[in-house]
């Protein structure tokens, strides 16, 4: 999968511009606030229809005006595909070869990107929010399966949430509707339970791999997911269905007193385990990144596992976060394999020596030097 051109308009601090780029190493080299970040958010974007950095689309507009695009053409093994994602005040449009979508599930999928930034780093050590959002965000890419579940999962949890509250507070009385919630919430939480599960066994699969040849094969990586569901390989989505709405029908005094959900995947997270103790607890800082780097890496051949395309990988400002041994790894294991676009104030000797003929575009205040192969 390339993304071999990309147009903005009115994004950000562009105003108008096409890039091509190339299909392996692209290197955006500028000062910091110039528009390097702004690059990478508009073909996260154009991936997910979402910004990794804020929830409000007004704020990727260009203050003079009432919309922005970004557009892209996506070279995949099918073919030419261009895409196209408008934002607005009012929300978003999403156009696959020229088509508007009906809804944005339809479109995610089209072009995987894989974002690795310094605050990725917090992944392990980070609040349990963090790897929920990690899993969700994806897993969507992988599956429009998942996606359409996770999102059916949280329209209801919000609705039950509100009845609870207005349970606990009398300003409602009928149980028999919290049932029906309860079930429906049931129903699709066992989808996304069991679609993580398996998702993250496959990604242990990888990021152990990696792990063990970073560690130089003196650290053993464990993923597990933790869930308030006992799981196992068998584990059914029918019998996890069961087993959830178990919980809420003999826990229903509670949650109204509580006011809120108190089972599903939105308490889930992820333990990782290094030679079987608790990497968040008790590993080192360098475990930790080591840790992040592995998940993060081997995310890159999980999706071409799952989707038969390797994604694209973003890299922003990463290099300055790493050490020397931890940056060796990282270049070596994409170089070659997937189309890479990384930001920096400027390439160090390590990054020089080990980037094969990198296309090297210079930003400042939102322009573009042409590109250049070095």
């Amino acid at each position: 999968m390339i993304l071999s051109e990309l147009h903005l308009h009115n994004f950000r601090n562009y105003e108008d511009l096409t890039v091509h780029f190339a299909p392996g190493v692209n290197v955006l080299i500028g000062h910091n606030a110039q528009g390097k970040t702004n690059m990478l958010e508009a073909i996260y974007a154009l991936s997910l229809t979402r910004s990794h950095r804020t929830h409000n689309n007004r704020e990727l507009i260009n203050w003079q005006h009432k919309s922005a695009t970004i557009s892209g053409i996506v070279q995949k093994t099918s073919g030419r595909v261009p895409l196209e994602l408008e934002f607005t005040s009012k929300g978003k449009r999403a156009k696959v070869n020229h088509l508007e979508q009906a809804r944005l599930s339809t479109y995610v999928g089209q072009l995987n990107a894989i974002l690795f930034a310094p605050e990725d780093l917090s992944l392990v050590k980070g609040a349990p929010a963090l790897r929920r959002h990690f899993m969700d965000m994806e897993f969507s890419q992988m599956s429009s399966k998942y996606l359409y579940n996770a999102g059916q999962y949280r329209t209801l949890l919000r609705q039950r949430n509100k009845y609870l509250k207005q349970l606990k507070y009398g300003q409602q009385h009928d149980k028999v509707l919290l049932g029906v919630l309860s079930d429906q919430l049931a129903a699709y939480g066992a989808e996304v339970i069991i679609a993580r599960y398996q998702f993250l066994q496959h990604l242990e699969k990888w990021a152990s791999q990696l792990h063990e040849k970073i560690s130089l094969n003196a650290e053993q990586l464990r993923l597990d997911y933790v869930t308030q569901l006992k799981l196992s390989e068998e584990t059914t989505v029918e019998q996890a269905y069961q087993d959830l709405l178990e919980l809420y029908q003999s826990h229903v005094d509670w949650e109204i007193e509580k006011g809120t959900t108190m089972y599903g995947p939105q308490r889930d997270d992820i333990h990782f385990m290094v030679n079987e103790k608790n990497v968040q607890s008790f590993g080192s800082q360098g475990q930790q990144r080591t840790t992040a780097l592995s998940v993060k890496l081997a995310e890159i051949d999980l999706m071409k596992e799952q989707t038969g395309e390797y994604p694209l990988l973003l890299l922003d400002d990463v290099l300055s976060e790493l050490d020397t041994i931890r940056q060796t790894h990282l270049l070596t294991t994409f170089q070659d394999k997937v189309q890479t676009f990384l930001t920096t104030t400027s390439l160090n000797d390590v990054a020089r020596q080990l980037i094969h003929q990198p296309k090297i575009f210079e930003i400042e205040h939102g322009t573009l030097s042409k590109g250049e192969t070095q």
